[in-house]
């Protein structure tokens, strides 16, 4: 790459991000050998397996232990459970979605190991859809060419999947829950390396409610940073946590500027937060987006019409919508008839009839909405960050699996192989308790004005202005002049102050993870998987490589890695 093509640097005095954030000190503590944060697939899994592995596991969730996004995850889990299918097809088409930035070592991980830990999952008590006898059923989705996903409940697969693992934790008398509690900052010793967190538990009062686990390792597994957008399939809790948590530690975040826009969320006019999901499963199962003619558009947009990567079928719809100059385009599933749509996707029709519409005789309105974040916090292929002693698995993670845009029903998968990574890794050189280390400012109370950025958090009544202005600048569409914009309005955010609270902890983090999103994205200059720059629309070699993003003294810094 030459000097003019490499990243734009941002600029340095309009934003400045705290590496800490203002928090008491800690009213209480305890002790455990692994920190596991967050309890969805990829927390609970890791949980699971590191019990088996003799250790004991305290388990921190932000409201309860089912209010993840697991639970809302229709589809399915991608894995090779059939002899006519095979590790290599489900390597090439994940690959293929990726466009150019998938991580061959870490692809070829996830699609070798993935039945195993599938057949794990069963173990753990999860129940599949099966044929009457006794085999699993498998479907396809987008991007796939091969009948390769097992689903549950017909399109409740995450409801099975999250049931099935909470009670697994449930029973096992060395898995501490801690519920309703909100990660605050990391703790490290004094080589910097992990050693545990601080936390706030919720309707607790800020001093009382702050306390700290000392841990051996940290897990992060918080899931994504959907509710930085106006409208998104994630539920209210996705607000970046971990990835900024990482961050504000001095860990690396590489792909963030790849958010995966689910093509079919329902529309709901005015609808504003978590928006309804209208699985891919219903195009696999034969259902057509049509426009505003009733006319088919993907037909001839690519090979597999409908079945198109996200990133394709998404950008399809936007284009109609612009065309017409409408807010959604439809989806008939009509002809898959009433039985069909009653017991393969009961979700999605009780979702439908709730806001008036029936599938069986309606067609449906569907528009683009924050789904996925393909990146997320650096790992290796065990799951290990740039922190010693912190990992990370699931969407908060990185590990090189999705590229530039994820295959569907990879993401659940991805969770489940990397968390039997990470308890291997740790079970194997887990190092003896460390004590933490004193923190600069440590003498600042929640209760106290903090005037330096260092320490710093943002209004709590600036989260909707974030998310419209991160919707308009960095949603399916970028460009430079509206990045432009999104610059200005975080520079402003971020210069607001609020009262060290679970509020503006929680929208601090989600002004860290925006900045670093817009950071990516306002550096790329080509279009490339869900990463669309309407100033540069094509792909670029040049630009086939990564952006690390890391916080350093308040300021984000960029670092080039092109494709080995």
């Amino acid at each position: 790459m030459s000097d003019d093509d490499a990243p734009e640097p941002q600029e340095p005095d309009k934003l400045t991000l705290p590496s800490r954030l203002p928090a008491p000190e800690p009213g209480w503590t305890e002790t455990t050998d692994v920190v596991v944060v967050g309890s969805g697939i990829a927390g609970l899994t890791t949980a699971l397996y590191l019990r088996e592995a003799g250790l004991h596991v305290t388990v921190v969730t932000k409201v309860n232990i089912d209010d993840g996004s697991t639970r809302w995850a229709q589809g399915g889990i991608a894995a090779v459970l059939d002899p006519s299918d095979s590790p290599a097809a489900h390597a090439e088409d994940t690959v293929t979605a990726g466009v150019g930035l998938c991580d061959p070592a870490a692809v070829d991980v996830l699609v070798r190991e993935g039945p195993a830990r599938v057949r794990e999952l069963i173990r753990f008590g999860a129940e599949f859809d099966r044929h009457p006898d006794g085999s699993l059923m498998l479907t396809r989705e987008g991007g796939h060419h091969a009948d390769r996903v097992v689903h549950a409940g017909g399109d409740a697969t995450g409801a099975e999947v999250q049931r099935a693992l909470h009670h697994a934790v449930r029973r096992d008398p060395w898995i501490r829950l801690i519920e309703h509690a909100l990660v605050v900052d990391l703790l490290r010793s004094a080589d910097g390396t992990a050693c545990g967190l601080t936390l706030h538990v919720l309707g607790e009062g800020a001093a009382d409610g702050v306390g700290a686990v000392l841990a051996r390792a940290v897990v992060l597994a918080t899931g994504g940073m959907g509710q930085i957008y106006s409208a998104t399939t994630n539920p209210s809790v996705s607000t970046g946590d971990g990835i900024a948590l990482a961050l504000r530690a001095g860990a690396e975040v590489t792909d963030v500027e790849f958010v995966q826009f689910h093509p079919t969320a329902l529309h709901i006019p005015e609808g504003r937060g978590q928006q309804p999901l209208v699985s891919e499963a219903l195009r696999g199962e034969g259902a057509h987006l049509v426009d505003g003619d009733g006319k088919r558009f993907m037909v001839g947009q690519h090979e597999l019409a409908e079945l198109a990567p996200r990133d394709v079928v998404a950008k399809a719809i936007l284009r109609v919508m612009r065309a017409e100059g409408n807010a959604h385009v439809s989806l008939d599933a009509r002809q898959l008839g009433a039985e069909t749509l009653e017991s393969r996707f009961p979700t999605i029709l009780a979702s439908c009839r709730a806001v008036g519409v029936n599938p069986v005789a309606d067609l449906i309105p569907v528009t683009p909405a924050a789904h996925y974040a393909s990146g997320g916090v650096r790992t290796d292929l065990r799951g290990r960050t740039t922190v010693k002693g912190l990992y990370a698995c699931g969407e908060v993670a990185c590990t090189g699996v999705h590229g530039a845009n994820r295959l569907a029903s990879n993401s659940l998968l991805e969770g489940l192989v990397f968390a039997r990574r990470i308890a291997t890794d740790v079970a194997a050189d887990l190092p003896p308790q460390a004590e933490p280390r004193a923190e600069p400012d440590a003498e600042h109370g929640a209760g106290a004005r903090h005037e330096g950025a260092a320490t710093a958090v943002v209004d709590a009544a600036v989260r909707d202005e974030l998310q419209r202005a991160m919707t308009a600048g960095t949603g399916v569409l970028r460009s430079a002049d509206s990045l432009a914009d999104v610059a200005v309005t975080l520079a402003r955010l971020g210069a607001t102050r609020g009262t060290p609270r679970t509020e503006t902890w929680e929208t601090t983090n989600l002004l860290t993870v925006a900045a670093a999103l817009f950071a990516a994205a306002h550096a790329r200059r080509e279009t490339r998987g869900s990463h669309w720059r309407e100033d540069h629309p094509e792909a670029d070699d040049a630009w086939r490589g990564h952006l690390a993003i890391t916080l350093q003294a308040g300021e984000l810094r960029e670092r080039w890695e092109p494709m080995r």
